[in-house]
């Protein structure tokens, strides 16, 4: 049993290569992961990052989490914003109950068949059940800005769930899951019970269903760590560790901060695209297998085999990191979404731009992921995560310099038309 108040990384797993988080210049800017693993921030890429769980306390941690959600918040969410599947699941001992238990027709004016039902989810609480509110980095404000904030320390993809449970009750079995997870207790205590991995490190396609009886028999052994965690404590589990909670005493709240790892597997399918790309030129490989083949043979492809194992070894070696990155850019882009934008507040800014009103009241959007892809006419391509603007050359200095120095740095420099197409393109946001 782990003691009270102790900061512990735990069970940390055979030597193995691991990917190191791309960190900012400057580790004090790293506010959203201090906020989870306090004063380890600092070394967490290091020692813990990928390799063993982290327990840290209330007492070690700058605040707690019910600003990030409350059991009012709770409330609000499953009885007054219209809530659909799949942000919201329920389970209980175990199982996720059918959808049709807690869902219902939306009334008049809203001919939506499976909005979630706050009465039919009361009752299912009060009988033990479990709410899974999902997907809470699209729809509820504080986690909204918190996840995009934690994901740019990181460098990785974050979402986040979260798992109100009733007392004495259990969510799910012993399982592990294909991501990294921060554990925030909200309200009440939860006991978790951490087993070693059963297969480290999994991928998105290794669910731990089809490692069935070896989850089984590594959840009845002694458990790696056995704790309770009550209001403001943070669990980080790395991706592989088998996790099973139970809610003590009253009513149990905690959010689970999923992080999805890029791998070097993720880089190794991205290199081995680019290469059999690049062999589209070539036309021995583009050539047709003899007249009659058997492919299902190994005997009759042996030889076309190793031509291509060779054509492909060769093209491999020869693509630079460079084109490998670049694709990955776009997926990057798509993971998460910049800062939310208001279609009605940008309308009103541009107008006020175009009626003489001062740039500097504008400032770059926050969590963009924005770059400039040259044009051959000397112009160039905003490309972000607010999507694809073309620029004029006489413009390409004054975005890239506003890029460059980022937040409202730059923008007081802006002419009123340039400015007023950024905002319409949702690059610049009104301070």
């Amino acid at each position: 049993m782990i003691a009270p108040h102790e900061d512990r990384v735990v069970g940390q797993q055979p030597d193995h290569p691991v990917s190191h988080v791309r960190r900012p210049a400057d580790d004090a800017g790293l506010a959203a992961l201090r906020r989870v693993v306090g004063g380890s921030a600092d070394g967490f890429g290091a020692r813990t990052w990928g390799l063993a769980p982290l327990l840290t306390r209330a007492e070690d941690l700058p605040r707690g989490f019910d600003d990030l959600l409350s059991a009012r918040a709770v409330d609000e969410l499953v009885s007054e914003r219209g809530l659909r599947t799949p942000f919201l699941r329920v389970a209980k001992q175990g199982s996720t109950l059918p959808e049709r238990s807690f869902t219902a027709g939306g009334g008049v004016g809203a001919a939506v068949g499976d909005q979630v039902s706050d009465d039919r989810l009361t009752r299912l609480f009060a009988d033990g059940a479990t709410m899974v509110l999902q997907g809470l980095h699209r729809t509820w404000p504080p986690l909204v800005t918190f996840a995009q904030s934690l994901a740019a320390d990181l460098g990785h993809p974050v979402q986040v769930n979260a798992y109100v449970t009733p007392p004495q009750s259990r969510g799910f079995d012993d399982h592990y899951d294909v991501h990294d997870v921060f554990v925030l207790q909200v309200e009440g205590e939860k006991r978790w019970r951490i087993h070693r991995p059963v297969h480290p490190w999994p991928m998105r396609d290794q669910p731990w269903t089809s490692r069935r009886a070896d989850v089984e028999a590594e959840a009845a052994r002694e458990p790696l760590l056995d704790v309770v965690l009550r209001p403001g404590d943070c669990l980080y589990l790395p991706r592989g560790y088998l996790h099973a909670a139970t809610a003590l005493g009253g009513v149990s709240t905690h959010l689970t901060v999923g992080v999805h790892p890029w791998t070097r597997h993720a880089l190794a399918d991205q290199l081995v695209r680019t290469a059999l790309a690049d062999l589209a030129d070539d036309e021995d490989v583009r050539a047709s297998l003899p007249f009659g083949v058997a492919v299902d043979d190994p005997s009759a492809t042996a030889d076309d085999l190793e031509l291509v194992r060779e054509r492909l070894l060769r093209a491999v070696e020869a693509v630079d990191a460079a084109r490998v990155a670049a694709p990955l850019a776009a997926q990057v882009r798509s993971n998460q979404r910049a800062a939310p934008v208001g279609p009605l507040a940008q309308l009103r800014a541009a107008r006020q731009v175009e009626d003489g009103g001062a740039t500097d009241a504008l400032v770059l959007r926050e969590h963009l992921a924005a770059s400039l892809v040259a044009r051959d006419d000397g112009g160039a391509l905003l490309r972000s995560r607010a999507g694809d603007l073309p620029l004029a050359a006489d413009d390409v200095d004054a975005v890239r310099s506003l890029l460059d120095r980022g937040g409202d740095a730059g923008t007081a420099a802006l002419d009123a038309d340039l400015a007023r197409r950024l905002v319409l393109a949702g690059v610049l946001v009104p301070r």
